[in-house]
């Protein structure tokens, strides 16, 4: 292939995308699957988890398992992964998930589709998600830290944020 090939890549992201489609679709998290989130969500952040829409619980627990399984044992960190999709909110349908897949990196498309009556709400939210998700985590009684690190703000120094974002990522 040639120096810069995408291909590889956006095969990748597509991947996550197909994989976060099928997880819209699949229902409710199984109970052992909640369990395993249980003891990383202090307080009233299990409630927080328990009210997201079953495809976010199921992609934070991914990216949540990533991490540890790339050696974390950061307490908030690990609890940022499986909140920080909180603020999508259940009543945001797939199509505007998948719009919102298709144009995040092109703010014209994001400003033109805001504007479709029924879809432009489900965009919206999805483009302050993290703003949102950020704002639960606060009400659940999250730490500062954790609320930081869902609002992608966590500081020049705390390389969380970063293996966040990645982990994030990669899972699409």
């Amino acid at each position: 292939r040639p120096r810069g090939d995408r291909r590889p890549v956006m095969a990748t992201w597509w991947t996550g995308k197909a994989r976060r489609v099928v997880a819209y679709l699949a229902g409710p998290l199984p109970l052992v699957e909640r369990e395993r989130a249980a003891p990383w969500l202090p307080g009233r952040s299990l409630a927080l988890f328990d009210s997201m829409h079953p495809a976010d619980q199921a992609h934070g627990l991914l990216v949540w398992a990533d991490l540890r399984a790339g050696g974390t044992d950061d307490a908030e960190l690990l609890t940022a992964a499986l909140l920080h999709d909180a603020g999508k909110g259940t009543e945001t349908g797939l199509l505007p998930r998948i719009a919102w897949a298709v144009a995040e990196p092109h703010p014209v498309l994001v400003r033109a589709l805001v504007r479709i009556p029924r879809l432009g709400d489900g965009i919206e939210r999805m483009r302050l998600h993290a703003v949102r998700s950020a704002q639960l985590a606060a009400a659940a009684g999250c730490s500062e830290r954790v609320v930081r690190l869902i609002a992608g703000d966590a500081g020049p120094d705390d390389g969380a944020v970063v293996a966040l974002r990645l982990a994030d990522e990669a899972r699409g």
